[in-house]
């Protein structure tokens, strides 16, 4: 099929990898000509992932409009505050009736508290179908073409499954869902989640609290996402456990950098400007702060990282008032 990877950072980059290995016509689009024509002329995306040489057979674009009119598939990979802006400037070209959407960013817009299936489907109503792909996916371990799974949801079966054959391979395997809302938030506040785990890491906390931040910041998503109509099954799923074990655990993953960097002592703003790439876990941390608070959902890992992103509190003193709360049933 003639796939379109609208966002070359390093997960739109292992993407497009996936694609043409299955012998899919693939182009890779770049939001900057420059990044555009650096990437065509080495095959290489030298920002995010310079080790990884792309097949010749991969078309590296610029030009939105070949990407979005020569596509079946449309999968956007960009950052969740470009979202909006990415997804105008594609109905601005076509309407989508004949394309398939695949929204594989995972964060939730910080101010009207948006995740991305929904501000596609507001952008483009008009597409043939929208689904979303989340799971333990750390693009450095698949470009390696090591073996990992993930999720592809979309309330038409029919859809998924289809995506599932496109994605499908020898190191990379996806499941199917019809789960949209639960298979999205589960890859938005895990990055939340890994901002706290990679600050246990800073103040090398051992085994026991990253165990404890795993299970009960899954029950904090949970607690969400079925108030918001996600389905249970998904949080024991690889969307839900598999994506926070890899992500709060993983030296890889930039969420967990960027607590390891603030238990150090390193200024919000400092790490945000040394990253090369966004960091979702802290504008997703606002949206959940404030949509727990409009449903009356408790989830005091994310009060409490809220507190030291937003509030500059201490991340000893958070992680000392997590442990203060009152005694809880399980």
């Amino acid at each position: 099929m003639r796939i379109s990877v609208i966002g070359s950072g390093s997960w739109g980059t292992v993407l497009s990898q996936i694609l043409n290995d299955n012998g899919h016509d693939v182009l890779l689009w770049s939001r900057t000509a420059a990044k555009a024509e650096a990437m065509a002329a080495s095959h290489c995306n030298a920002d995010y992932l310079p080790n990884l040489k792309l097949a010749s057979t991969i078309t590296i674009s610029n030009d939105l409009a070949l990407a979005v009119k020569r596509a079946q598939v449309l999968v956007f990979v960009v950052p969740s505050k470009a979202m909006s802006e990415v997804a105008a400037q594609v109905a601005n070209i076509s309407a989508c009736e004949d394309k398939v959407l695949l929204s594989c960013t995972k964060g939730i817009e910080p101010i009207h508290y948006q995740t991305m299936s929904k501000i596609l489907s507001a952008i483009l109503p008009k597409a043939k179908a929208l689904a979303v792909m989340s799971g333990p996916n750390l693009s450095g371990e698949i470009a390696l073409r090591q073996p990992s799974a993930t999720v592809i949801a979309c309330q038409n079966l029919a859809v998924a499954e289809l995506l599932q054959s496109l994605f499908i391979n020898k190191y990379f395997r996806p499941y199917t869902s019809t789960d949209v809302v639960g298979v999205e938030l589960c890859g938005a506040v895990k990055n939340c989640m890994a901002l706290v785990g990679g600050m246990m890491s800073g103040l090398r906390f051992g085994d026991n609290s990253m165990a404890a931040l795993i299970t009960r910041g899954l029950a904090e998503i949970k607690r969400l996402g079925l108030k918001l109509g996600a389905q249970n099954d998904t949080f024991n799923g690889l969307a839900g456990m598999g994506d926070l074990i890899a992500t709060c655990e993983s030296s890889q993953s930039r969420n967990h950098k960027a607590g390891v960097a603030l238990a150090q002592g390193q200024s919000l703003a400092d790490i945000q400007n040394n990253s090369k790439m966004v960091i979702e876990g802290i504008m997703t941390t606002k949206a959940v702060y404030a949509l727990a608070g409009q449903n009356s959902i408790e989830m005091p890992i994310i009060e409490q990282l809220y507190q030291v992103l937003f509030n500059d509190k201490d991340v000893k003193e958070a992680l000392q008032t997590l442990m203060s709360r009152t005694g809880k049933k399980e």
